[in-house]
């Protein structure tokens, strides 16, 4: 596997960028997806409330959407959402200063808590990823691997409840560990 270097995310969110501005949806989608976590992460730091997290990423990519043919990006995309995100931070400081002003000056003392924050949110994307590929799954494969997942049936039990033999769920289980891992190296290089 390739690591993607800093010329090629630069020239894949250039592409990003220049199919955005002529209102195309999908790119539109791949840049969410791509930003939408390390947006997220930032906006919490220091807004330290999930609920004005959410608002602030939804306006930058809102507003992203709507002035998109306007926009002239002279740095990466990365640091253009930044700055927005950062900007409506700083606005949303200003204009519920009561709310928020003690919560953004903490945020730039670095606490231990903010590790826990942005590996909780990595925590739950990779949890709906690693959903989202088994319902991808043949229906057996897909329902042994949920009865792994969810329940703590040994393969014998697992075998019993589904009426297949004990190697029928070995052989599932390990062809689908195989997927789910070429799955996620997809989804993996896709963020990269």
């Amino acid at each position: 596997m390739q690591k993607v270097s800093r010329e090629q995310e630069k020239n894949e969110d250039h592409v990003l960028f220049a199919l955005l501005k002529r209102r195309d949806r999908e790119a539109f989608s791949v840049i969410y997806r791509k930003y939408h976590r390390y947006l997220y992460a930032l906006a919490l730091k220091y807004l330290k409330s999930v609920q004005m997290a959410e608002d602030a990423v939804q306006h930058v990519f809102v507003k992203l959407w709507e002035s998109a043919g306007e926009i002239h990006i002279g740095i990466s995309l990365k640091g253009y959402l930044y700055t927005m995100t950062k900007n409506f931070i700083l606005n949303t400081v200003r204009d519920r200063r009561e709310a928020v002003s003690f919560n953004y000056v903490s945020a730039q003392v670095d606490f231990p808590g903010d590790v826990d924050i942005l590996k909780e949110v990595e925590e739950k994307q990779m949890h709906e990823i690693l959903y989202g590929c088994i319902e991808q799954l043949p229906p057996q494969k897909r329902e042994i691997c949920l009865r792994k997942l969810k329940t703590s049936d040994s393969n014998y039990e697992i075998a019993d409840k589904m009426g297949i033999s004990v190697h029928t769920v070995k052989s599932h289980y390990q062809e689908s560990l195989k997927i789910l891992r070429s799955c996620f190296r997809q989804i993996k290089m896709l963020l990269l």
